[in-house]
């Protein structure tokens, strides 16, 4: 079967040398067969005579040593993939030397290897593109000039060496007219589908900002005394708030995921702690849907990219909640073999069958009977996509009216990272703002609604903050610095951090906010252990990672 992506490589004439899919490897393999079959119809020739003796003894040597030589090419082939011209054009000019043998010793009988000498000519320019194409017609033309000079039966069939002439020239001039059509379509596809990633990002960007700005804000009301009829006001925004931030989150997943910017980083990733916290940011949405949501603990570890495994979890939870309500969701972990799965098991109303083998695809979304289920359709794509990139899979099995099973599986058991040393011995019982009593933030924002609300969020927390648009001149002395990474200016979030330390001397914590891919924005610090957060977050996230910098800096 002719899959999309070797499809795009037959049409580019180009191979990604990481590609499972080798154009030459796949030419070299059909060469191996085919040369069996033209050895065992050059025997039967033999054996029943129609072969003069001559070009039989010429076949019994020939063949042989072409056999050795087509074998030796695909292990070449397997052992150094790439693109070599040298060997493409070896290869093409032992194929039609071949056949032209072929069929000026075998005469009649080896006549239906002309069939081959067209399947050579447009198989090489299928695989490798035009100049290819072109070179093997050239080279076909030129075999059938020798079959019709030195082959005593072709030389008495002129019209027949005419009719394969001429369709040397017209198949491949007509496959070439079709490839370049088809590349027309894919480029025109391919530019789509970028452009569609570029607005999808930049549309998440844009609309992240305010998003991220009113959380902060309906944080600062709930903190703010209010009576319970408003607080209850408050909660609800809060609420809808919750599920726009995870609708453009997806959106932007399947952006980053479409324009290839996803690299996964792996490392040992103890599952436990991983699980406690998608089940706790679940817990609201599990309540208000009646939703029993329980985590058996474990204390694996396996070899996986925390983002992207925190990511899937919570687009699994996320359905699992929406599509159980009123029911039970058990997530937990077994072993298989050497391997690990999460599984996430919900006794909602499950899946009908007509609807199971579409879940994955993007923008499919199944709706219960008479209620009305949020989201877009992206959550399951996305946990597959990831999955494929961290070497995982995905299975789900459904009963409907007994619920769903979906099932991260395949990963890696590994022995659990080392335990860090303690940092001091400060209570752990102390709340979070008494912590963050007295800390001094450099704040850098260029959003002014975000500015505002991140600085009354993180004086309510105890801290002194310099807000600031742009990078200040004067540095003021602080203990800590969150920079947002895009200053609508030449400057970026990690170059007013760089400026900062420089003034003061020291290397001051700090803490990227970004509503970019968090890959990409990693990628252009280049300072690998520099915290990431991305908008739109939940203050708790901030203030977590805030409070865990300061212990760490024993402060």
């Amino acid at each position: 079967m002719l899959t999309a992506a070797r499809l795009r490589r037959a049409i580019s004439g180009t191979r990604r040398p990481d590609s499972s899919y080798d154009a030459e490897a796949g030419q070299s393999l059909v060469r191996v067969v085919l040369t069996v079959v033209v050895a065992a119809y050059a025997m039967i020739g033999n054996l029943l005579e129609l072969v003069d003796e001559s070009a039989d003894l010429v076949f019994q040597i020939y063949m042989p040593v072409f056999m050795t030589v087509t074998c030796l090419m695909f292990a070449a082939i397997r052992l150094w993939p790439g693109v070599y011209h040298w060997r493409r054009i070896f290869c093409m000019v032992l194929d039609f030397g071949t056949l032209t043998l072929l069929m000026t010793l075998g005469g009649p009988f080896m006549a239906p290897m002309a069939s081959l000498l067209l399947w050579v000519t447009v198989g090489f320019g299928m695989r490798y593109g035009t100049r290819y194409l072109v070179g093997a017609t050239v080279a076909a033309l030129v075999s059938l000039m020798l079959i019709a000079v030195f082959s005593p039966f072709w030389r008495a069939q002129p019209y027949l060496v005419a009719t394969f002439v001429l369709t040397s020239l017209i198949v491949p001039f007509y496959a070439n007219l079709l490839l370049a059509d088809t590349r027309e379509a894919y480029r025109s596809a391919d530019a789509a589908n970028l452009a569609k990633s570029r607005f999808l990002a930049q549309a998440s960007h844009d609309l992240r900002q305010p998003i991220h700005a009113i959380s902060l804000f309906t944080n600062c009301l709930r903190e703010a005394g209010l009576a319970p009829s408003e607080r209850q006001m408050v909660e609800n925004i809060e609420h809808s708030l919750q599920s726009v931030r995870r609708m453009f989150r997806s959106l932007l997943d399947i952006a980053t995921l479409d324009s290839g910017g996803v690299v996964p980083r792996m490392q040992p990733v103890p599952l436990g702690a991983i699980l406690r916290d998608v089940v706790t940011q679940h817990q609201e949405a599990a309540r208000r849907a009646g939703v029993e949501l329980r985590l058996v603990e474990t204390g694996l570890t396996v070899e996986s990219d925390p983002g992207l495994l925190t990511v899937m979890l919570q687009n699994l939870v996320s359905n699992a909640v929406k599509y159980a309500p009123g029911a039970r969701v058990l997530i937990g972990c077994r072993r298989r073999g050497s391997g690990v799965d999460v599984l996430v098991i919900d006794r909602g109303i499950g899946v009908a069958p007509e609807h199971q083998p579409h879940l994955f695809e993007e923008f499919y979304r199944v709706q219960p009977p008479g209620r009305d289920v949020e989201g877009v359709g992206l959550g399951l794509a996305i946990v597959q996509r990831m999955a494929q990139l961290i070497g995982a899979g995905v299975e789900l099995r459904s009963i409907p009216g007994r619920g769903t099973t979906v099932a991260l599986t395949g990963l890696r058991a590994t022995e659990p990272p080392p335990a860090p040393p303690h940092p001091d011995d400060r209570p752990r019982s102390s709340p979070p703002q008494s912590l963050l009593q007295g800390l001094r933030v450099l704040l850098i924002e260029d959003d002014p609604a975000v500015l505002l609300s991140t600085q009354m969020l993180m004086e309510r927390w105890g801290c002194t903050v310099h807000a600031h648009e742009q990078p200040p001149r004067d540095v003021p002395p602080c203990d800590m610095i969150v920079a947002d990474f895009d200053l609508n200016g030449p400057l970026t979030g990690g170059d007013a951090i760089a400026i900062a330390r420089a003034a003061l001397g020291a290397p001051i914590p700090a803490i990227v906010i970004t509503a970019h891919d968090e890959a990409r924005v990693r990628e252009r610090l280049g300072e690998a252990g520099l915290p990431i957060l991305p908008k739109p977050m939940r203050p708790a996230e901030l203030r977590a990672l805030m409070l865990s910098l300061r212990l760490e800096r024993g402060g």
